[in-house]
């Protein structure tokens, strides 16, 4: 098995919306998918991941994180029952370590519940599970995990709503074209739209284009 890898990156690109690699090691090609895109420069430079392989009888799949505790805690959600690798990626791609670990201190459900692919019941396993391994993934820097705010900007977020929008009934065209107005109001209008604020936040945005979607 395959734990942590050290190369050049030959390629990076986005697919699914989902966020891979390409890394030569000793004449090798590994395809990674990662929680972040690579810097425009990072072509030809060397990259370390911590990595997880998931080996299926007609597959291999990586994984790459740029630090272990990453890695640790991807590892711990895929022992939850009900999640698979897609579902732990995009939560630690929408949320730090210590914004997770806080949330499940703080019994901030909503937090880990916005992520698409993660319902209340899949909540209730991951801080059943997480609530006794606190502090193994706790950050030095305790001031960091008292006041961890989201930093997902208003594309990843709309990103998000897509997905969660795409598993419904509603066809391609009204979505893209439902949060095109969304997006389109947020910038103009400073957050304000029909008297009131709309923050930047899954939860919010997606109740919002599902009141608009349900209008047409």
């Amino acid at each position: 098995m395959i734990s942590w890898i050290k190369g050049d990156v030959i390629d990076s690109w986005e697919y699914s919306h989902r966020l891979y690699v390409l890394l030569n090691c000793q004449g090798i090609g590994y395809e990674i998918q990662v929680l972040q895109e690579l810097p425009a420069n990072s072509l030809n430079k060397e990259l370390i991941l911590w990595i997880h392989h998931v080996k299926r009888e007609d597959s291999d799949s990586f994984f790459g994180f740029k630090n272990k505790e990453e890695r640790d805690l991807f590892r711990e959600l895929l022992l939850i029952k009900g999640i698979g690798p897609q579902i732990g990626m995009n939560l630690l791609k929408r949320y730090k370590i210590n914004e997770i670990m806080n949330s499940i201190v703080e019994n901030n459900k909503d937090l880990i519940s916005s992520v698409p692919g993660i319902g209340q019941k899949m909540t209730e396993r991951i801080f059943l599970e997480l609530k006794n391994k606190y502090k193994k993934f706790q950050l030095n820097n305790k001031s960091d995990i008292n006041h961890a705010k989201s930093t997902s900007s208003l594309d990843c977020v709309l990103e998000d709503v897509e997905i969660a929008l795409n598993s419904l009934e509603y066809s391609k065209k009204e979505i893209a074209e439902t949060l095109k107005v969304i997006s389109s109001d947020i910038k103009k209008s400073n957050l304000k739209k029909e008297g009131k604020f709309l923050n930047i936040n899954f939860e919010e945005i997606f109740k919002e284009a599902l009141a608009m979607l349900n209008r047409q």
